[in-house]
């Protein structure tokens, strides 16, 4: 009897602790700006096209970071995004010099800088009368 209350009571802190850990693409998911940090040349050149609504527009690429009218009363919206992307790499080397003691470490860091800018001009029915990018990465 008590060794079935362990194994219970084991299985039990076992899914507790297992129950509270999310993923890292998990907490990835779960952040609010998920959509904007996405938005890729790929997806304006799949999504966008002339004629759309502006609703359209919203619910493919999100909010544009910056909204303009000019003297004809039509509105450009402005999307510019930057990305980081940073990768690391680790290595150990072991052989004959850990006969010695030693060990040896080697890495190497590499950051990519990456810039979509999408300009989207609608005429005045509100609809995709243009639009433009430019991405760059470096």
């Amino acid at each position: 009897m008590l060794k079935k209350k362990l194994i219970l009571g084991v299985f039990l802190l076992v899914f507790i602790l297992l129950s509270g850990c999310m993923s890292a693409a998990q907490h990835q998911r779960s952040l609010s700006s998920t959509q904007e940090r996405e938005m890729t040349l790929g997806i304006v050149q799949k999504e966008i096209r002339v004629g759309m609504s502006q609703a359209d527009v919203a619910t493919a690429l999100g909010s544009p970071n910056i909204v303009t009218k000019d003297s004809s009363d039509k509105e450009t919206w402005i999307y510019d995004k930057m990305a980081t992307e940073a990768s690391y790499s680790k290595s150990h080397g072991y052989g004959t010099i850990l006969l010695l003691g030693f060990s040896k470490d080697a890495g190497a860091v590499s950051a990519t800088q990456k810039t979509l800018t999408v300009v989207i001009k609608f005429n005045e029915k509100n609809l995709v009368e243009s639009f433009s990018y430019h991405a760059s990465k470096f």
